[in-house]
């Protein structure tokens, strides 16, 4: 693989991850603008179509980042805690990266899976207030961007390292 293309990776899985968040925000501003009835902490509102095709794409665009930085970073666990004492810190932080990116690819997927099916054409709601998933959803997007990207330099650095030790065990 050329030398450039680490870095070329990063900023397609920031772009992605920037872009969800950017549209889950997007989606709250056109949730927001439909018509609805508050009382109290009671609510009915129709569903906005613009916003569910916003965290639609949203919750694409963060799963793709994520399955993107999987397969290209490759497979980094530990079998044993003594494999873990042994790792050197860019497969532990490979590792520790890959644990809190899984987390918030969770989070934020559900949040933004939530929020899209409330403006599903055949929901119209009445109940208890529930605002913010999708600006959640959107803010987790961005951290889940530092965490796969943290992720895919320590494996790929993590995969250079046993491959020189590879190398030089033999030599």
């Amino acid at each position: 693989m050329p030398k450039n293309i680490g870095f070329l990776i990063c900023l397609l899985i920031m772009a992605l991850d920037i872009t969800a968040g950017i549209l889950s925000i997007e989606a709250e501003v056109a949730q927001n603008k439909v018509k609805h009835l508050r009382l109290w902490i009671f609510e009915c509102r129709e569903p906005s179509h613009k916003a569910f095709n916003l965290g639609l794409a949203a919750a694409v665009l963060l799963a793709l980042a994520h399955v993107i930085a999987n397969l290209l970073g490759g497979c980094v666990c530990f079998w044993s805690r003594e494999d873990m004492a042994k790792a050197s810190a860019n497969r532990q932080l490979a590792v520790f990266s890959l644990i809190f990116a899984w987390i918030t690819l969770a989070v934020g997927f559900s949040l933004l899976i939530i929020g899209t099916m409330a403006n599903s054409k055949s929901r119209k709601s009445c109940g208890m207030a529930h605002h913010r998933f999708f600006s959640v959803g959107g803010i987790i997007c961005f951290i889940h961007g530092l965490f796969t990207v943290a992720y895919y330099v320590s494996a790929t650095a993590s995969a250079r390292e046993e491959k020189l030790a590879r190398q030089g065990g033999h030599a």
